[in-house]
């Protein structure tokens, strides 16, 4: 049986990177990633989501049944449940999302529709704009499928007090790597800084200004695209 995580209202820490990740974007079909999931968690209620407190399992059951792939998801986050596929990557550094933010994009943020992943929520708060995937009509319940982040407004980031710049160009270059997965982009890479390491594959990665490459701080393999990364284990020294 899955179990609740977190709460209503769980409060953010003022180092984001610590526990607002993103959630790595794939452009695999969003019903296979979730075939992949044997189970799945609720999402915690929202601090403002009201009678929704209350329902039972069965509430989030009855809103899938006969509803199909261009019917509108519901915006009670009270709803979703949490996929695997989610949750792993919510443990992972420098992913900047969160269940709080997650349950806000459901709420508040603008729904699209794409081919690729269906249900799209997405929510702009501080510069940086917060997309979820959803789906409710392969599952018994609604789910979170995946989420990640990118950068809206650089100017508007860098004032924002939540974000620091390290923030700003780990998610600047996360997006890069996901937008052009086989294609080296060394000067997409080569402006940011990031020192403090984010997660891809097995790596944990960092760069400096002028470099083209993102570094893995444990094996030390050079990398300019996200599918080189991916595709090489890392046997970085133990305890790395």
């Amino acid at each position: 049986m899955a179990s609740r995580q977190g709460g209503p209202g769980d409060a953010e820490s003022p180092r984001p990177g610590s526990t607002e990740r993103r959630t790595a974007s794939t452009t695999a079909p969003a019903g296979a990633r979730r075939r992949a999931s044997a189970r799945s968690d609720p999402l915690p209620h929202g601090p403002d989501s009201g009678p929704s407190r209350g329902r039972s399992s069965t509430a989030g059951k009855h809103s899938s049944a006969g509803r199909t792939a261009e019917d509108p998801p519901v915006r009670d986050p009270g709803l979703y449940a949490l996929t695997d596929h989610f949750r792993e990557r919510l443990e992972q550094p420098g992913r900047y999302v969160s269940t709080r933010t997650v349950s806000e994009a459901i709420r508040r943020g603008q729904l699209r529709w794409n081919r690729t992943d269906g249900w799209r929520f997405a929510l702009v708060d501080g510069g940086i704009r917060f997309v979820v995937v959803v789906s409710d009509t392969e599952t018994n319940s609604p789910v979170v499928v995946t989420g990640w982040t990118e950068v809206a407004d650089r100017e508007s980031a860098l004032d924002a007090p939540r974000w620091d710049p390290v923030d700003v160009d780990t998610i600047a270059v996360r997006t890069a790597l996901s937008e052009s997965a086989s294609t080296p982009i060394p000067d997409r890479i080569r402006p940011r800084t990031v020192t403090r390491p984010f997660v891809v594959g097995d790596h944990r990665l960092e760069t400096e200004p002028g470099e083209p490459f993102v570094r893995c701080t444990a094996c030390g393999c050079r990398f300019r695209s996200k599918d080189a990364i991916t595709g090489r284990g890392c046997h970085g020294r133990s305890g790395r």
